[in-house]
């Protein structure tokens, strides 16, 4: 029997076994498929009853339910405000408005002071949510959300980071600036989602990469510029799904010598050559075949950016995982297995369910914010480490058996936990939209601590000012800046030769925050624009180490550029665009004879990348067929 029939008998078995339901968010219908149905089961029947009861079927869809997740995180601003324990002055990811308790890192994980002291009994008569929100207005958070820091005052969201200076979102990092998503990377810049790469810059989605600039999706590479899919290649310039090649220009073959001699002339230290082959290249890639899927060293995947993975599905962002599904940005290693609907971090965890911004051993955990540190047995808690049996509670720590962070024997919490779980099943919560929030939802997005546009489903799920208020959501004004520039991009030396020591005393006016840019917006930037920049000491030394020309734009609006490579999270069902001895476009003419022949290519498959997108897809056969 053909494969695609066997596939298409095995597709109609599972949708008789699965179950529709209408998503109480967007209002569209979405399956909960077998293997759901057998992971809640397993979640359900984990460690008995203390470790929680039967997990209920989910109401919303997968991808609201990772907005709602993503609601929660503040990926990249920092406020200054007053420590509410010391009164000095820190950096924080809670506005000095919030409404919320902040202490410095340092305090909070000390024992200066007792999570336990803000417990309180539970009250029958109201909502679970309305109770956990006065408990988390009341109990002081960390400031940032950093594990083992050094020299690293303004990162958040990251493990062992050393001298890292803005960055976000990562581990194990060392002497990087501007960048997020970052694994064992050393001497980066104004990178994203990066591992086990030293010297880059400009970069998006690499792996095992050494002084690469402004690449995207390669694995193992150094020296290359502009360059798009490919693997095991060195000194090459806007080149696009090669493997194992040196000394290629636009694709083309050339010696040593002729290489060298043809970098000379294209001048990339230059403001204006840099930007006319970054132009270039992309206008080139557009002409090569992308696999469907972006990643390497997989079996049985799907969704976006996955790496030596198995059995992962509708996944993004995902480094050695097994067994995942609806899960977003698990790329800090080792790899996590067994888990659904987990947004960020990873880190061996395991059997986690509708959590966000957990990991470092973390297991059993179901609706939890920032649980870490080797926790497990936890729900609806946030910013606790190293606890295990908790419900409800706030910034506890290495303890266990506590509800709204007070502390009960074995037996109580159990018996109370159980009583809780049918409580908010009896007395839902319901939020301003009306959307109802049961046992087994997660946190109502309208007790985020931070504002919708500022957080991370602001990037994903994009919403204006008029749709985030009429959600129900938080909004919040960016801060006034008093910035008065000194230089405007326009009077930055076109080379980086030409760039004197004196840069670093001048502030630079963001090329979009200038009258002369406009954006889709009319001139408006919507990318966290922070009107002007510095260029330090050590980034200047980076510069020239690599030669590369002075940036034009402040940091976060390069972060949003650059994010302009990556995908998002919806998936289509397309066809391969393969259509016979070329691509359907007609751009892109095969190399070799495809399986099938000069028919266009049967393969159908999911993928992130959408209908309306240039980029030329091709199925996993005939993508390997076009790049061994």
């Amino acid at each position: 029997m053909c494969p695609l029939m066997v596939t298409g008998i095995l597709c109609r078995i599972k949708k008789m076994n699965s179950q529709a339901r209408q998503c109480q968010n967007c209002k569209s219908r979405f399956l909960i498929e077998q293997d759901d149905l057998a992971f809640y089961e397993k979640l359900s029947a984990k460690g008995g009853s203390a470790s929680g009861g039967k997990v209920p079927l989910p109401t919303f869809c997968w991808l609201c339910r990772a907005q709602r997740r993503m609601a929660f995180r503040n990926e990249r601003v920092l406020y200054k405000r007053k420590s509410d324990f010391s009164g000095k002055d820190i950096f924080s990811m809670y506005a000095p408005d919030s409404g919320y308790k902040v202490y410095e890192k340092d305090i909070w994980v000390s024992d200066q002071w007792d999570p336990l002291t803000y417990g309180r009994d539970y009250d029958f008569n109201r909502p679970f949510f309305e109770q956990f929100n006065e408990l988390l207005h009341a109990v002081p958070l960390k400031n940032l959300n950093v594990v083992n820091g050094v020299r690293s005052d303004y990162s958040n969201n990251f493990t062992d980071p050393k001298n890292c200076y803005l960055c976000f979102n990562g581990n194990n990092s060392e002497d990087c600036m501007y960048s997020h998503g970052l694994t064992q990377c050393r001497d980066c810049v104004d990178v994203s989602h990066l591992a086990k790469s030293e010297s880059c810059y400009d970069c998006f989605w690499v792996t095992s990469g050494n002084r690469n600039v402004g690449c995207v999706n390669c694995e193992n590479s150094f020296n290359m510029w502009f360059s798009k899919n490919c693997v095991g290649c060195s000194d090459c310039v806007g080149c696009a799904g090669l493997r194992k090649k040196q000394y290629c220009i636009w694709n083309e073959q050339y010696s040593k010598e002729e290489y060298l001699a043809k970098l000379k002339e294209l001048n990339l230290g230059s403001h204006t050559q840099y930007e006319k082959a970054k132009a270039k290249a992309k206008e080139f890639w557009l002409k090569f075949p992308n696999k469907f899927l972006e990643g390497l060293h997989n079996a049985r995947v799907s969704g976006n950016y996955i790496d030596q993975s198995k059995n992962v599905r509708n996944s993004f962002l995902v480094r050695e995982g097994e067994n995942l599904k609806f899960c977003q940005y698990l790329q800090e290693t080792p790899g996590s297995k067994d888990c659904y609907d987990w947004s960020i971090w990873g880190d061996n965890g395991q059997l986690m369910y509708e959590c966000h911004a957990c990991g470092i051993g973390t297991q059993n955990v179901k609706f939890c914010l920032f649980t870490q540190e080797d926790s497990h047995d936890i729900e609806y808690s946030m910013v606790c480490s190293g606890a295990s049996y908790l419900f409800g509670c706030v910034g506890v720590r290495k303890k266990q058996y506590c509800i709204l962070n007070k502390q009960y024997t074995k037996d109580e919490y159990e018996k109370r936990a159980a009583k809780i779980r049918a409580h908010m099943d009896e007395v839902p919560y319901k939020d301003k939209a009306g959307r109802v929030y049961k046992y087994g939802e997660f946190f109502p997005i309208e007790l985020s601590p931070v504002g919708y546009n500022e957080s991370m489903a602001q990037e994903y799920f994009p919403l204006g000012k008029e749709e985030i208020v009429a959600q129900g959501y938080a909004w919040r004004d960016t801060a006034a800046r008093d910035y008065k520039p000194t230089k405007r991009p326009g009077e930055l030396p076109d080379g980086i030769a030409e760039a004197p020591d004196s840069i670093v005393n001048e502030v630079i006016a963001c090329a979009h925050s200038t009258s002369s840019w406009q954006g889709a917006n009319g001139g408006m930037c919507n990318q966290l624009c922070t009107t002007a920049f510095r260029i330090l000491p050590d980034e200047l030394t980076f510069y020239r180490k690599l030669g590369v020309p002075l940036p034009r734009l402040c940091h976060n609006c390069r972060t949003f550029e650059r994010l302009r490579h990556r995908t998002g999270l919806q998936l289509y069902a397309r066809q391969c665009e393969c259509n016979g001895a070329q691509s359907k476009n007609g751009a892109y003419e095969n190399t070799v004879a495809h399986f099938h022949a000069v028919a266009a290519c049967p393969n159908r498959f999911e993928t992130a990348y959408g209908p309306d997108r240039k980029e030329i897809i091709y199925c996993e056969q005939c993508y390997q067929a076009e790049v061994v």
